[in-house]
């Protein structure tokens, strides 16, 4: 006869495997309804913000309205959202805590970063595609009830599915999510739903026609010594680059809430320097994304060492006023000409130096290697690997404990195996 004992273990273990089961069932419909339903809002986002910046390359005389659009951004969230937003900083810290993330922060995002678009600041779309899908994870596991933990895997979904649809690289967006939390622990937990997320939001953005970003790096050098310390001390250039833009957006942006308490009229002076920096470089190329210029990059055109710096100061007053827009699309246009102005110095091919300063600055602003690496390989192919390796690598290990999002931690140090967690500054 079975004993009584061995029936309770064996039942025990049944109960267990079918949680198990219905959770990994329940987590897969999660994740493909959380990767529609972003894809579908990315989607529009996407095809909104290209008809906002073909508006304004068609009307340029619309960056006049630069000095009043930070206003009406402001105006709008101290209506509606009614506590202070602090971009990407409010998804990173809900998934550290228990910090409420508003569902209604994914429209006001949507139409904040249409605004900025449309009259000239400098700002990308990715960034707030996290904030977007973040908002709409979270909106969604307090539909269903989710508890604490599952609502916070939730939010990567969301934020793994936005990134996947509107940039393009579905195998960098599954892995962003988790690694840009805390630098040093990956939320592997959240893995398999990230994933179908990303994946199912990015064939939503393709059947909808939004395609994804390619670039071509053209003929290699031959890997060697040379080309490998040529590499090394251009990616501790890149690294020094990234804690340049990021201390200069950090500060600026603490100057100006420290100098002018009221957020209307910081607005308005920073609206009027991005529009009085856009008339003395007179161009719009470094208002908005810039993709034009990112683009020409691998093209051949001349790139000057000056383009780089340009948009640093752009995308800093823009976004320190009260403009909305991610930082990723401006880091991507600061490594690219950073890449190609320097190529030529160097004496390596500029549109794979290009490609080299994207992948590096990405990583120096993010702290994240391997989404860096992952997006480098989804948008330049797996032929360049060593180059991105090594540039990655000591892109990450150069620029310290700078970041652009200052939710962000440091679990685990970047030069010895230290548990430190601290906030990136």
């Amino acid at each position: 006869m079975i004993s009584e004992e061995f029936k309770e273990l064996a039942l025990h273990k049944i109960d267990h495997n079918s949680k198990r089961v219905l959770s990994v069932i329940g987590w897969t419909a999660g994740s493909i309804l959380i990767g529609l339903v972003v894809g579908l809002f990315s989607t529009a986002f996407g095809v909104s913000m290209r008809y906002m910046i073909q508006t304004r390359e068609t009307h340029p005389w619309l960056i006049y309205l630069l000095p009043f659009g930070a206003i009406i951004i402001t105006f709008i969230y101290k209506k509606v959202l009614k506590t202070k937003d602090s971009g990407t900083n409010t998804v990173i810290a809900a998934i550290q805590s228990d910090e409420k993330l508003p569902a209604r922060l994914a429209p006001l995002i949507f139409v904040a970063t249409c605004i900025t678009h449309l009259i000239g600041g400098s700002a990308g779309r990715e960034g707030a595609a996290l904030q977007m899908g973040g908002a709409i994870g979270n909106g969604l596991g307090r539909i269903f009830k989710l508890s604490p933990t599952d609502k916070k895997t939730m939010i990567m979904c969301g934020m793994s599915a936005a990134f996947s649809a509107l940039f393009g690289t579905p195998m960098a967006a599954a892995i962003f999510s988790m690694e840009v939390i805390s630098v040093g622990i990956m939320h592997y937990a959240a893995l398999v739903p990230c994933v179908i997320a990303s994946l199912v939001a990015r064939a939503v953005a393709a059947h909808f026609g939004l395609g994804a970003e390619e670039f071509v790096i053209g003929e290699l050098p031959k890997f060697g010594i040379k080309t490998a310390i040529t590499i090394c001390i251009f990616a501790i250039l890149c690294g020094l680059v990234s804690m340049l833009f990021c201390t200069a957006l950090h500060t600026y942006e603490d100057f100006l809430s420290d100098k002018l308490k009221n957020p209307y009229l910081k607005g308005f002076i920073g609206g009027c320097s991005v529009l009085l920096l856009t008339l003395i470089v007179g161009s719009q190329d470094f208002n908005s994304t810039g993709s034009a210029i990112i683009a020409s990059c691998f093209t051949g055109a001349a790139i000057g060492l000056e383009y780089f710096l340009l948009k640093i100061i752009f995308t800093t007053l823009t976004l320190s006023c009260g403009y909305k827009g991610g930082e990723i699309v401006p880091t991507l246009f600061i490594g690219a000409t950073f890449g190609a102005a320097m190529g030529p110095i160097i004496g390596m091919p500029p549109s794979l130096m290009a490609a080299v300063g994207m992948g590096a600055l990405f990583c120096g602003v993010t702290n994240c290697p391997i989404s860096s690496l992952l997006i480098c390989f989804e948008l330049f192919g797996y032929k360049p690997m060593p180059y991105f390796l090594l540039a990655v690598a000591f892109s990450y290990w150069v620029s310290g404990y700078t970041g652009l999002y200052k939710s962000q931690k440091i679990v685990y140090s970047k030069y010895r195996s230290n548990y430190i967690d601290k906030h990136v500054h």
